[in-house]
């Protein structure tokens, strides 16, 4: 009788401790999600703003009809890549679609800002410059959020590779999380060089 109890004791302990990784595993992976959210709502603000942006360039860059319909056709590729990653962040393949439409959106309005220098007139325009500073200040938060994302990654990631979360993890299917990396290439990280 005393042995019987003392297994269904371990047992008992060996079952509690399985729920427990379980649901910090559950709980990791939420942040995570939750963290892609907060990333979202910052890139809708963003896809949100550069259409107010080009319409506000249009009348100035009339001839630069080439560089403004890039830059709403890169908006509109991301904003499609992400509304696939919204649903479902752990996905690593609408994910890396996500990050590569990003690149082509920052390298798009990257040709458009540097357009815009060569238009006084436009770089005066008081809206053109709250739109110029919305998108910054927009910009900074995005950096932020991915860092918050970048950190609820790893703890999501290192709580199912390591024993004995990888135990409970590989029995019911957890997948590792893709982390946001810099789409840039090693030329674009190079300090830029002034010369007077």
């Amino acid at each position: 009788m005393t042995a019987v109890l003392v297994l269904l004791a371990i047992v008992a302990v060996v079952v509690f401790w399985g729920v427990g990784v379980y649901n910090r595993i559950i709980a990791l992976r939420n942040y995570f999600e939750n963290a892609f959210s907060q990333i979202d709502v910052q890139l809708k603000r963003r896809y949100d703003l550069i259409p107010n942006l080009v319409e506000t360039a249009k009348a100035y860059m009339a001839h630069e009809r080439e560089t403004l319909e890039a830059v709403i056709a890169a908006r509109n590729q991301a904003v499609d890549a992400n509304k696939k990653v919204a649903g479902h962040p752990a996905d690593s393949s609408a994910f890396k679609q996500m990050v590569a439409a990003d690149g082509v959106l920052d390298a798009s309005l990257g040709r458009f800002f540097a357009l815009s220098e060569a238009y006084p007139d436009l770089q005066a325009n008081q809206t053109m410059m709250q739109l110029g500073e919305e998108l910054s200040s927009t910009e900074n938060r995005i950096a932020f959020a991915r860092q918050g994302y970048n950190d609820s990654v790893m703890s999501y990631n290192v709580a199912i590779q390591q024993f004995p979360g990888s135990v409970i993890a590989n029995s019911f299917g957890f997948k590792t999380a893709e982390l946001l990396e810099s789409t840039e290439t090693p030329e674009e990280r190079k300090a830029i060089k002034v010369a007077f």
